[in-house]
């Protein structure tokens, strides 16, 4: 499956041919809809088929091999024509808040030396939770620098490198909890300002330089534990 969100976070559409379709979901041979996965949500969207009638995709999901992409429809819904044409369509609104959501996120990682013990991407609202011992955060302080590390407005681009590369360079996982997706030989990165900001592991969709994140803020720091504590981050619009 050509996974078009991969290479191109900015499309919106594409078109592309019926390989099944049941009650699982639907798979094409190609699609712009990110299947859930490292926190961020899988994309919603629509499937229009050749007579201009839209199937609604409630959300898109990972499918059995590494870079499969389930498209699940309502319960009851009329499923595409294996071999027909569709144009995949997803929601650009909510995958847009979802981009500038995870990119904030990466910022506020790098500005935290901690292990990343979770985290979820929202539209509205987004989450991280570091294993912080004792250190005590101040929501104000980490407003300033993440908006900060936003104006500065950072291209954000990926790199690729071999499975073996990372094995010998575990420093580049933050995430305790996750590590990166395997099974293909290659494993993903995003840097942020050419690696000097930020560079670690990450398959999601991101904006292409900070500055379009725009303004966001620590809405609340919450003890999880004895040593977690989860940083809760908004859009402040």
């Amino acid at each position: 499956m050509e996974l078009v969100f991969r290479d191109d976070a900015y499309a919106t559409e594409c078109q592309a041919t019926v390989v099944s379709a049941g009650p699982d979901g639907v798979v094409l041979d190609r699609t712009v809809f990110y299947p859930t996965g490292g926190g961020q949500p899988g994309d919603s969207g629509v499937l229009i088929g050749p007579d201009g009638g839209e199937i609604a995709v409630v959300e898109a999901i990972k499918g059995a091999g590494p870079e499969d992409v389930l498209h699940r429809v309502a319960e009851g819904a009329a499923l595409p024509v294996v071999g027909s044409t569709v144009t995949a369509k997803i929601d650009w609104v909510r995958r847009h808040k979802h981009m500038r959501m995870h990119t904030s996120m990466h910022l506020l990682c790098a500005m935290i030396h901690h292990g990343v013990t979770g985290g979820q991407v929202g539209a509205e609202k987004s989450r991280l939770d570091f294993d912080s011992g004792d250190h005590a955060y101040d929501k104000e302080e980490l407003t300033e620098k993440l908006n900060g590390l936003i104006a500065e407005d950072y291209p954000v681009v990926p790199r690729w490198i071999e499975e073996s590369e990372l094995d010998e360079n575990q420093d580049l996982v933050r995430t305790l909890s996750v590590q990166p997706p395997r099974g293909t030989g290659r494993i993903r990165l995003m840097a942020v300002g050419d690696g000097v900001i930020d560079l670690q592991p990450c398959g999601g969709t991101h904006v292409a330089r900070t500055g379009e994140i725009g303004r966001v803020r620590i809405a609340k720091i919450e003890n999880k534990g004895k040593r977690n504590r989860r940083i809760n981050i908004v859009f402040d619009e």
